[in-house]
């Protein structure tokens, strides 16, 4: 369903109130983790894979669909049809965001799919692959993948119905969102991806995924709002699965279990002291 509704996060954009705080100055830097061995990488499944070729590079996004499965599902149907071959970046703000997938390229469009329910909040349980960065007591702090998330208490779990906790994905640079509009059960075709931190998002969007190789891509894509002629476009935008063998990106990332990846949050804890941001935590991702 197409929706002429102007979109909630341009209000977010333009609103003085949730413009970001500076953040104190870190501390130095903590020496840099080891190389990673062979055992502390993973390899993503193919059919969680988005590869966004654009005028200015390649970008290539990890989908997650343990934090929003609807959405997630409807890029992977969107992109097999091709859908957003050659829709370009219409809105695109330096500091926040690179907006796209809308057929009309100006923000109001969308496919001819129903619009989704909304998925600002996901459901953790045991089963769910979660790596800690910072118990919080009431709060847990880590990954999911390559996506930064806060959740409730795993503690909490046995005084659930489902035995399952809340949690939401943080708007870490390269996070990918579900854009949408006043009604937050809008969200259809359109989407973006994060250039910067922007914290006010969280629980207000629904994330389905992370760029994982190209966020300098994303950040050289040409700004305004709207962007002016001639706007930087996607070409073609592929699940891995679609894509002919021969010339399918090879991608390893690095696993969120192992050992490397553990130290590299400590790492970064002591680097980012009483500031520490999960947003801080390097993610090591191999494409050849």
């Amino acid at each position: 369903m197409k929706f002429a509704t102007v979109l909630a996060l341009a209000a977010l954009a333009a609103s003085p109130a949730l413009s970001q705080p500076a953040r104190p100055a870190a501390a130095a830097p903590a020496p840099a983790a080891a190389r990673p061995a062979e055992a502390d990488w993973r390899t993503p499944k193919a059919e969680d894979i988005l590869v966004i070729d654009t005028n200015k590079g390649r970008i290539i996004v990890e989908m997650t669909p343990e934090t929003a499965p609807l959405y997630t599902q409807r890029m992977r149907e969107l992109a097999l049809a091709h859908f957003f071959d050659n829709l370009t970046f219409f809105r695109v703000i330096d500091g926040f965001m690179a907006q796209t997938g809308d057929p009309e390229n100006r923000g109001t469009g969308g496919s001819d799919k129903p619009d989704l329910p909304a998925e600002f909040q996901f459901r953790r349980g045991p089963e769910t692959p979660f790596a800690l960065a910072a118990d919080q007591s009431v709060a847990e702090v880590g990954f999911i993948k390559s996506v930064p998330v806060t959740t409730q208490s795993m503690m909490l779990a046995p005084m659930t119905r489902d035995g399952k906790i809340s949690g939401y994905g943080n708007f870490c640079p390269g996070v990918a969102g579900a854009a949408r509009g006043e009604n937050p059960d809008s969200a259809n075709s359109q989407f973006y991806l994060m250039r910067d931190h922007y914290p006010a998002l969280d629980r207000r969007y629904s994330v389905w995924g992370r760029v994982i190789s190209g966020l300098d891509v994303v950040r050289a894509i040409k700004t305004g709002e709207p962007v002016a002629d001639p706007q930087d476009r996607m070409t073609t935008v592929r699940v891995l699965t679609d894509m002919p063998e021969a010339s399918r990106p090879k991608i390893r990332v690095i696993n969120p279990a192992g050992a490397w990846f553990k130290a590299e949050i400590a790492r970064a804890r002591a680097a980012g002291g009483a500031n520490f941001s999960v947003c801080d935590v390097n993610i090591p991702v191999e494409v050849k």
